[in-house]
């Protein structure tokens, strides 16, 4: 029985339980009524009256062993939950994976970079916007292809409010917002009211760009598309300027 009580204090020095359902489960196993050392107080009763005191010792020891070993398991789930009051749970799990940029976002970028340096700044406006801005403000004809709905998103509830078809509404409210000079690019979505293909779509990007300023000529026009151009596409790109109508505008 002495082999067997000290099998039994190796074993017991050595448990663990990582929450408090495991160390009542261990609790329950040796120490209930029902557990492995109340049995040993019933096998006790067989032991030799000269093996007695020192199998009782042993299995006193026994008992405070399993009772002082399931004390600190407690204390050890205890600092570990308390531990856990200093998390912020709400936070992103770190590290954060970034992802990359839209194909978009890149050239977007790049487009407003050339133009920065060349003095142009950036404008934005709303998508939502009324008829003013988008085609009235602009001389768009009442009876102007644009206005029609097969050409323009119109919002059902305020038919004065349309789908920005371009990025020219833009330029107009900083033209009622500020004076001259001005030099400004228009980045953002548009809509037009089109069948979806591989060469359309009902929204796309557009850039769009107005200076306002003293002895502005189409020469500067030209320089400006010049440069943006080789900045663009290389130094040596070379650029065609050539009439064309197109019925939206």
């Amino acid at each position: 029985m002495i082999a067997k009580i000290t099998q039994l204090l190796e074993e017991i020095q050595t448990l663990n339980a990582k929450s408090e359902e495991e160390i009542e489960a261990l609790r329950i196993k040796y120490l209930s009524k029902k557990g492995i050392i109340n049995s040993l107080m019933a096998e006790f009763r067989e032991v030799p009256a000269e093996q007695k005191k020192e199998v009782g010792i042993k299995i006193n020891e026994l008992k405070q062993t399993a009772q002082n070993r399931i004390t600190q398991l407690k204390e050890a789930i205890k600092t570990d939950d308390s531990s856990l009051l200093d998390l912020d749970l709400t936070r992103t799990a770190y590290p954060i994976k970034l992802g990359t940029r839209h194909p978009i976002s890149i050239v977007t970028n790049e487009i407003i970079d050339i133009f920065n340096r060349l003095g142009f700044s950036i404008a934005e406006g709303p998508e939502m916007e009324d008829d003013w801005h988008v085609f009235s403000s602009l001389n768009f004809a009442e009876d102007h292809p644009a206005r029609d709905m097969q050409d323009t998103f119109f919002i059902e509830s305020k038919p004065d409010v349309v789908l920005r078809t371009h990025t020219s509404s833009v330029q107009t409210r900083v033209m009622e917002s500020s004076k001259p000079p001005i030099r400004i690019i228009c980045p953002g979505r548009v809509y037009r009211n089109e069948a979806i293909s591989y060469r359309a779509h009902c929204f796309f990007h557009q850039v769009e760009a107005l200076y306002i300023d003293k002895e502005v000529s189409f020469a500067d026009l030209k320089q400006v598309l010049l440069l943006f151009a080789q900045e663009m596409f290389g130094k040596e790109t070379q650029i065609r300027l050539r009439p064309s109508y197109f019925p939206f505008t």
